[in-house]
C-alpha cells in the first residue's frame, strides 16, 4: 500500500530517575525502506540542539552516545525538520512519474510521533510536515505475528525475530536502522503493515458572542489566548507538504526513549 517507509526514532534530553522539563529532541535520524523490497534505499542524521537544557547530562551522554560538542554544532528542531523533508524529496524524486508518493512514518511505539514530536513543535511553535500526524508503531504488526507482549523492547523484538542487533542501542540512527531491518523482515514473512496511530483533529472552534463594553462604543471582543507564532511554512514532497499543528501533548509522559 506504500512507496517508501520512514522509520525514525528520536533521542532526546533525559536525566537519571527523574523527569526533564521540557524534553527536547537531540537526534533526528530516519531510514528510507522502500515500501516493495524493504531494502534500505537512504538514510538521514542531524544532531539538534537543545534550548532549555542546552548541557547534557552525564547520564544522557552515557546513555546515547552523543557527545556536548554534537549538539553544540547541531541546528534547531525547526531546521533538521526542514532538511529532513528535503532529504526526503530528493531520496523520493525517482519513484516513477506517479503524482503523489505513497508514504508511511514508522516507529517502534507511539512516543516517537505521538508525545516527543508533537510536544516540543507545540511547545515551540513550529510547524512539521502532515506526515508526522499518523504513523505505523512497528510493534503492533509485530506482537501479531510473532506475540511476545507489551514488555518486548527493540533490541528482544529484533532478535526473537531471527535477526542480531546492529549497532548501540539508544543510538538514534542505530535504533533506525534495526527497526528498518525488523519491518522487512515481518514484510518477507507475509504480515500485513498498516497505519496503527494517528493525532486527533482538533475539534471545531466554537464563535463567542461579542461583548458589549460597559462604557459603551465599540463591542469588545471575548479575549482569546494569543495565537502561536509560526515559522515560514517549508515546501516537501508530499502535499501539503506542511500542516498545521493539531493539538498539544500536555498530559505527555517524558522519558529517554521508548526501545
Amino acid at each position: 500500500d506504500f512507496d517508501f517507509f520512514v522509520v525514525v526514532d528520536f533521542e532526546a534530553t533525559c536525566v537519571k530517575d527523574a523527569r526533564i522539563f521540557p524534553q527536547e529532541i537531540i537526534e533526528f535520524p530516519a531510514v528510507l525502506v522502500d515500501g516493495a523490497t524493504g531494502r534500505i534505499e537512504s538514510a538521514f542524521r542531524r544532531y539538534v540542539r537543545p534550548k532549555h537544557h542546552p548541557v547534557l547530562t552525564q547520564f544522557c551522554r552515557e546513555l546515547t552516545g552523543i557527545r556536548q560538542e554534537d549538539v553544540d554544532g547541531g541546528v534547531d528542531l525547526g531546521e533538521a525538520l526542514w532538511l529532513h523533508d528535503a532529504w526526503l524529496k530528493a531520496a523520493t524524486a525517482g519513484a516513477g512519474n506517479k503524482r503523489s508518493v505513497r508514504l508511511a512514518v514508522v516507529t517502534w511505539g507511539d512516543w516517537d510521533c505521538r508525545t516527543m514530536l508533537e510536544f516540543e513543535c507545540r511547545f515551540k511553535g513550529i510547524e512539521k510536515p502532515s506526515y508526522f500526524d499518523q504513523w505505523i508503531n512497528l510493534r503492533v504488526p509485530f506482537q501479531a505475528a510473532l506475540g511476545g507482549g507489551g514488555r518486548v523492547n527493540l533490541q528482544e523484538a529484533v532478535r526473537a525475530a531471527g535477526l542480531d542487533w546492529e549497532g548501540r542501542l539508544h543510538c538514534g540512527l542505530d535504533d533506525a536502522r534495526n527497526t528498518a531491518r525488523l519491518l522487512a523482515e515481518l514484510m518477507r514473512r507475509g504480515v500485513k503493515i498498516t497505519i496503527t496511530g494517528s493525532l486527533a483533529a482538533p475539534p471545531p472552534m466554537q464563535k463567542q458572542p461579542a461583548r458589549t463594553s460597559p462604557c459603551g462604543g465599540s463591542p469588545a471582543l471575548a479575549s482569546a489566548p494569543p495565537p502561536i507564532q509560526q515559522q515560514p511554512a517549508r515546501t516537501g514532497p508530499f502535499a501539503p507538504a506542511v500542516a498545521p499543528l493539531r493539538r498539544a501533548c500536555a498530559t505527555a509522559g517524558w522519558r529517554a526513549e521508548e526501545t
